[in-house]
């Protein structure tokens, strides 16, 4: 290479660009085709392109939006949870067990669910549920394995009781968890009479609160749990009847997605304390669950952000057995067995959402050429637009700022003018074409600037693109709307290209919060997603990446998008993909269903208003016969944009 010329750009510098190696667990990777790759069995495991699963599902006739998901990522991210607490178990000589439940409200996909109750099986794992259709489920799942163990949140009332008891009456590894004083009184009415009585836990409300985004589910005002007086009343109330046996676990809830390790240590501590009191007063308690929280590392950085972890499983693992050991040590108590609820750790990288870009709206399409600008006549202009033309004319890089202020100045007076009627709407284009020709000049020369002004940061995204996506924010990444959750965002092919375009992505809805402007970056939140230019007659997917827990559950039907294709991808030695398991997305006629219309009284309504289009000679018989035709195989379309 000759001194001082370029490198040539690398799939190592795309992998950087995307940081890929700091948020994808080593699942996700850069061929070097310049595709990315999935790794389900983790770094050392087969590998399989992407890319070249989308092409293989578009000629299956299963066209983007699609959601993709690996079983076999699944179960690696379950064994390593396993073996996580087997080592910090081992290291520490902890003389319990470890036992992790799925709770299914993260992800309810009933193959997913399968998958992790066959799966955790095997490994002494059970399941969570927060509701009787939960429970209901989960009690038909695990049919076969009454020895698995079932974890019983949320609110109850008498039929949830009531189905806790007949699970109970047939052998179940089931137990309660008594979230307030009430529901105590009702396990006690439902079940006096009763031969089996279930297990009970009880949820204990921390005193200390959790940090960053969900730090309000814990401390004092948590939603659900009891305080110490509400737990001692329960220890009380269940001596009184003779059951205090029936009391094996102890439950809390120190956050979602906890971001910071010393939480973790401090709210394990304040659990176990109360767990080692309560054996010192005669309560014989069999389980310690921590709850869920183990986060996943969204954006890579490895701090304590709202979107990453400043810790692993490993350290996750050592902590929580490290503390529970040592205390209960102190006090003389028995190791407990450990049940942990880490849903988002176990479900969120197994999935990855691909969608292909539409089309795409780029500003220096509109930015004049030099020859354009030689042809103004600044005498002809009105006052406003000589401005603007002055001010893109003196830029200079020793005075970038001022030119930015003396364009946004100019143009926000012709803005003016033109609401008051004093620009004509060629005018009023002009005044749009100078000010993103001057824009562009200095955002080129900032580029080159050793230290730019920290003002001029926002024409980065100001001046991107916006890219036009095939999918449903609010139906897909619904965490990205409501809570500005960020996810990885990578193109899954042309990474061997340096992308040359900043963009920002929208979605099809007809909602102006339906687009992405957070993107993993590499010191903080970035605003824009670097892309590469679109081609025409070539699709350009892009990949969503860790979006496995919550999303699937938490969307909704704007617009009527409705659910993408979900499909389910095993990967063998050989590196040789199959689709195990095909759910095909919503149609129209399911979503229009899902809000009580007929489909086929719709049909109707239009087979009517044909024959009076025809018996008024405004189209012919034939002509009805298509138009009914084209209307009932809309219904059985897709909800999203095909081809």
């Amino acid at each position: 290479m000759q001194p001082n010329q370029p490198r040539a750009w690398s799939m190592d510098d795309a992998s950087q660009l995307y940081l890929m190696r700091k948020w994808s667990a080593g699942y996700f990777g850069v061929s070097p085709h310049g595709t990315v790759v999935v790794r389900p069995r983790g770094p050392e495991g087969p590998s399989v392109d992407l890319h070249e699963i989308v092409c293989g599902l578009q000629d299956r006739g299963i066209f983007t939006p699609v959601l993709i998901g690996f079983p076999d990522l699944l179960v690696h991210r379950i064994s390593a949870l396993a073996e996580a607490f087997a080592a910090a178990m081992a290291n520490c000589g902890y003389r319990g067990h470890y036992s992790a439940v799925y709770p299914i409200k993260v992800n309810q996909h009933r193959h997913l669910v399968e998958r992790v109750e066959r799966v955790g099986s095997e490994l002494g794992f059970g399941l969570e549920v927060g509701s009787k259709p939960e429970l209901l489920a989960v009690m038909g799942l695990t049919a076969s394995r009454p020895d698995q163990l079932i974890v019983c949140n949320g609110f109850k009332e008498a039929c949830y009781i009531q189905q806790v008891l007949l699970a109970s009456r047939l052998g179940r590894n089931i137990v309660v968890v008594i979230e307030n004083i009430s529901e105590l009184e009702l396990l006690i009415h439902q079940a006096r009479g009763s031969a089996v009585w279930p297990r009970i836990g009880i949820r204990y409300k921390l005193a200390q609160r959790g940090r960053g985004r969900w730090q309000d589910s814990s401390g004092e005002k948590a939603k659900f749990g009891l305080s110490i007086p509400g737990i001692l009343e329960v220890v009380t109330r269940l001596r009184e009847i003779h059951r205090l046996d029936r009391l094996v676990l102890l439950h809390c809830h120190m956050g979602s997605q906890i971001t910071d390790i010393q939480v973790v240590n401090s709210g394990v501590s304040e659990l176990t304390q109360v767990f080692t009191a309560l054996h010192g007063i005669g309560v014989d308690l069999k389980y310690l669950d921590v709850g869920g929280g183990i986060g996943i590392d969204y954006d890579g950085s490895r701090t304590n952000s709202d979107f990453s972890t400043n810790y692993t499983l490993a350290e996750y693992a050592a902590t929580v057995v490290s503390r529970v050991a040592s205390v209960c040590d102190d006090a003389g108590a028995p190791h407990p067995t450990l049940i942990t609820e880490a849903g988002r750790a176990m479900v969120g990288h197994h999935s990855v959402l691909v969608c292909d870009v539409l089309g795409a709206d780029a500003v220096d399409r509109w930015e004049l050429s030099a020859e354009e600008i030689q042809a103004l006549d600044p005498s002809t202009l009105p006052g406003p637009l000589t401005d603007l033309m002055q001010a893109l004319q003196g830029i200079a890089s020793d005075r970038l700022l001022e030119a930015y202020q003396r364009a946004e100045q100019a143009r926000d007076e012709a803005l003016t003018s033109f609401g008051l009627g004093r620009l004509s709407l060629q005018h009023r284009e002009l005044v749009d074409r100078l000010f993103w020709s001057a824009c562009l000049a200095i955002d080129r020369l900032r580029r080159v600037l050793e230290q730019p002004p920290e003002e001029l940061l926002e024409l980065n995204q100001r001046l991107s693109d916006t890219y036009f996506c095939n999918l449903s924010v609010f139906q897909s990444l619904p965490d990205a709307w409501a809570i500005d959750q960020v996810f990885p965002i990578v193109p899954l092919h042309r990474l061997h290209e340096q992308p040359q375009r900043q963009a920002t992505l929208a979605d099809i809805t007809c909602d102006s919060d339906g687009r992405l402007q957070r993107f993993v970056g590499h010191a903080k939140v970035a605003s824009t997603l670097p892309v590469h230019a679109l081609r025409p007659g070539e699709t350009y997917f892009l990949g969503i990446f860790l979006v496995g827990a919550y999303q699937e559950t938490l969307g909704d039907l704007h617009n009527l998008f409705g659910d993408t294709h979900l499909v389910h991808i095993t990967v063998d030695d050989d590196s040789r993909w199959s689709v195990e398991e095909m759910v095909e997305g919503d149609r129209i006629s399911d979503v229009l269903g899902y809000l009580q219309y007929e489909p086929r009284q719709l049909l109707q309504a239009i087979r009517r208003d044909c024959e009076k289009a025809v018996r008024k000679d405004r189209i012919t018989a034939a002509e009805s016969r298509e138009i009914l035709t084209a209307y009932e195989q809309a219904m059985a379309d897709y909800t999203y944009l095909s081809k």
